[in-house]
């Protein structure tokens, strides 16, 4: 995968947890809505980022999707938090891929992106994994 590619799927990935953290912020209970708002305004952070990154690679960024199918339904705060794991996990994945793909700056702004997403799912599901960021790919 080239750095493009992977810069790419990491934007389409912020994108969805974008929107995945609007409707984690409208579920979650009050005791963790600003810990949702602070994620939430993360991802904006390196979406925007990554926009910048695809550009400056010579690549069109991918657009926002209207709508993105959540892995499961969340009519409650468990199920607000347990999406929010789900969310960063996913982020995580995509920024391994990323680290793989590229070098220099981008390299080390992949791997910080990894770490924070990976700290995010541990302190949403309130335990870790081994590898973050290939958890899903075992």
């Amino acid at each position: 995968m080239s750095a493009l590619e992977a810069a790419q799927a990491a934007l389409a990935a912020e994108h969805a947890a974008v929107y995945g953290y609007g409707v984690v912020g409208a579920r979650v209970g009050d005791g963790r809505r600003a810990e949702a708002a602070e994620a939430h305004q993360a991802h904006r952070g390196r979406r925007d980022a990554l926009r910048r990154t695809v550009r400056d690679l010579g690549g069109e960024p991918v657009a926002a999707a209207a709508g993105y199918a959540l892995p499961f339904e969340v009519p409650d705060p468990a199920a607000a938090v347990r999406l929010a794991a789900v969310l960063e996990d996913r982020v995580a994945g995509v920024y391994s891929d990323l680290v793989r793909s590229a070098d220099g700056p981008l390299r080390r702004d992949a791997a910080a992106a990894l770490r924070e997403a990976a700290v995010r799912a541990v302190r949403w599901r309130g335990s870790d994994v081994t590898f973050p960021g290939l958890a899903e790919r075992a």
